[in-house]
């Protein structure tokens, strides 16, 4: 992208103004905003991203990359690079529960290295253990690499604000100082719980602001395994007397380790002498280890009242804060951003509604909420163990103690282990750009997913003959799926979504288990995956079914459309 400026002279402050508008402003270069800039560079829309830092991770806060997330990594063709990434893929990613590493084991659920376990059957991809510190930089290169895309670090928004059609972003240089004024159509917030976007667009947060005070440790140790009997394990949580006090995480699966002091609702400074007492407690004797950094952070449970206000959105933490108790953050976030991407790019390539963007927000809050809610509870089970003085004694008493513990609170944290309902089983129920087809929908659960093909849904993985997924055909635009159709049978749809300049693409599938598992002959899929309809005939007035997907008119509780729709099936 060229960048044209003008020097405004009689700015003291050396300001910069950008003649040319670009389509999208990114601010944040997480994961969020960085999946975000490389699925826009990927669907070819000019946008460019400003992060304050280096990119530099010295506190990796997720290392866990869920099923739908690899998903989209599958679709930008991140895959192997992500199986690549330096975390030991034959590591057990067993959670222990135990006094101590050197002292009682309570309980263990026990799971194989990540590159030992297959996907799950509803699924081409499996999770993945790839921490922040590696994974950012995948997404990095990701987005760089995108002719599109222009990164900048070092760079932070001091302000902005909106025009009817326009943003003015002001930026500086960390390093010069130099200050610049950006336009943009639009601008996303993906800087984080404390998001200046989202503050500046005036959009409140709801929820709880302090779930606990807690500080995590990064701390070098490569002979660790040897000082204790438990073997290697992802997580260890510690049960002593007074209930669950601290984790330990396999943060590289080597020599690093993350040490968490969950704390409360009161806020506590800790000195580098109480640090190393806490660790040496949860290891269970004196041992040489190497602090590498230290971060008190601040465990919240919050969801924004509205992901929008006019040309300005938000997205991942600045959106939703929650408990890491389950590994929900930056995979909701980066489903935040597959959404928004392609709505923003229907609203740039003009055939997007002025009903489309505003579904960002009816689509991802609630999941938002959802997930908030669901780390709140997984938190709340890890920390439900009462007092218990005895539970370290060698006693008969301690013994029976250490049993009723450790079995209750294994099978309560089972809830958190398994949580494929959470990363596949989300749907947007309320959604105004899907049709509804009257069907019930399945459970909303925590641990099972059940596929469907429900408007509203993900569209289901099924292998297709030729080795692909079901998923490898979605992406860039619509995908009209027909199951044994002719073309001829689906161009009264294929002909209205191109008279509207909608993208689409028809693909016909004979295999009759993938027909089963999407029960309808038809089912018209969202570019981000989502089932947008489906039927065994074509609509009605095609016209109409398109203009409602793609955000124009209102769908079919409009009663006047709904009046006409019985009348031409009456005729």
């Amino acid at each position: 992208m060229r960048d044209r400026l003008r020097i405004i002279t009689q700015m003291p402050e050396y300001m910069k103004v950008q003649e040319k508008i670009i389509p999208v402003l990114i601010i944040g270069g997480g994961p969020v905003g960085l999946a975000l800039a490389g699925d826009l560079g990927w669907r070819g829309i000019d946008c460019v991203l400003i992060e304050q830092t280096d990119g530099s991770i010295y506190q990796p806060r997720m290392d866990l990359v869920g099923v739908r997330t690899m998903e989209f990594c599958r679709r930008w063709g991140l895959v192997p690079t992500v199986e690549a990434s330096p975390y030991p893929r034959d590591y057990p990613q067993d959670n222990i529960y135990l006094t101590s590493l050197t002292g009682y084991e309570l309980g263990r659920e026990r799971f194989p290295g990540i590159g030992q376990a297959p996907p799950p059957p509803v699924s081409p991809q499996r999770r993945e253990r790839c921490p922040q510190n590696m994974f950012d930089p995948i997404l990095r290169q990701f987005a760089a690499a995108q002719r599109s895309v222009t990164m900048r670090y070092r760079t932070r928004l001091l302000s902005f604000t909106q025009a009817a059609d326009t943003v003015t972003a002001e930026i500086e240089n960390a390093e010069s100082g130099a200050r610049e004024r950006i336009s943009a159509r639009y601008i996303i917030g993906c800087d984080g719980a404390r998001s200046l976007v989202r503050e500046t667009l005036g959009i409140k947060m709801l929820g709880n602001p302090v779930l606990t005070y807690t500080t995590n440790v990064i701390f070098r140790c490569p002979h660790l395994l040897s000082l204790h009997d438990k073997g290697k394990a992802y997580r260890h949580i510690f049960i002593g007397p007074e209930g669950t006090w601290s984790t330990i995480v396999a943060i590289n699966g080597n020599d690093q380790w993350r040490f968490s002091i969950i704390g409360n609702t009161a806020k506590q400074d800790y000195t580098t002498e109480e640090i190393k007492a806490a660790i040496r407690r949860a290891v269970g004797g004196d041992f040489e280890f190497e602090i590498l950094s230290v971060l008190p952070w601040v465990r919240r449970e919050l969801t924004a009242e509205t992901y929008c206000n006019g040309r300005g959105f938000i997205a991942g933490d600045a959106a939703h804060a929650m408990s890491p108790t389950g590994g929900f953050g930056m995979n909701t976030g980066i489903g935040d951003a597959v959404d928004l991407s392609w709505k923003l790019a229907a609203a740039l390539e003009g055939w997007g509604g002025d009903g489309l963007l505003p579904s960002y927000t009816s689509e991802r809050q609630p999941i938002g909420a959802r997930n908030v809610a669901e780390a709140s509870g997984n938190l709340r089970r890890m920390l439900s163990v009462a007092s218990h003085p005895e539970i370290t004694d060698d006693t008969p008493q301690g013994a029976a103690t250490r049993a009723k513990v450790g079995g209750e609170f294994s099978e309560m944290m089972r809830r958190e282990w398994f949580t494929l309902g959470i990363h596949l089983g989300y749907r947007y129920e309320a959604s105004p750009i899907c049709w509804p087809d009257g069907s019930p929908p399945p459970p909303d659960e925590a641990r099972h997913y059940s596929p469907t093909a429900r408007p509203g849904h993900r569209a289901p993985h099924a292998w297709l003959a030729d080795g692909r997924s079901t998923l490898d055909l979605f992406g860039r635009g619509f995908t009209l799926l027909g199951f044994g159709a002719r073309p001829a049978e689906a161009a009264p749809l294929v002909d209205a979504a191109r008279t509207r300049h909608v993208p689409i693409d028809f693909v016909p599938l004979e295999e009759p288990q993938i027909a089963a598992l999407y029960a309808r002959k038809f089912a018209l899929v969202r570019p981000d995956g989502h089932v947008a309809w489906r039927d065994d005939r074509m609509p009605d007035d095609p016209l109409r079914l398109i203009d409602v997907v793609r955000g124009a008119v209102t769908g079919p509780g409009d009663d006047a459309w709904q009046e006409r729709a019985n009348a031409a099936k009456m005729a």
